[in-house]
């Protein structure tokens, strides 16, 4: 259990910057992370920290995928956990 928070602060905090580092990259003409590459880091637990990331950024806030999408993932998460834990 102990593992799992960890992992799960960890992967939220990677998610989290990603938006922030993609948000930047945007505004200097750089080289940016792919949406691909953003929606695993939520598929992979860390999507709770994309949506902070989104909010907070104000990035992809614009992108139905990211608008309906992260929230849809999260719940998905929170129903497998729920499920999870009661059994």
């Amino acid at each position: 259990m102990k593992l799992l928070i960890i992992y799960l602060i960890f992967i939220n905090g990677a998610a989290f910057s990603m938006m922030g580092i993609d948000k930047y990259k945007a505004k200097h003409n750089k080289w940016r992370i792919s949406e691909r590459s953003l929606f695993m880091s939520a598929i992979l637990l860390g999507s709770a920290g994309a949506i902070l990331g989104m909010k907070y950024f104000r990035h992809k806030t614009k992108h139905t995928s990211f608008v309906f999408g992260m929230p849809v993932l999260l719940i998905i998460q929170i129903m497998i956990a729920c499920f999870l834990l009661r059994h």
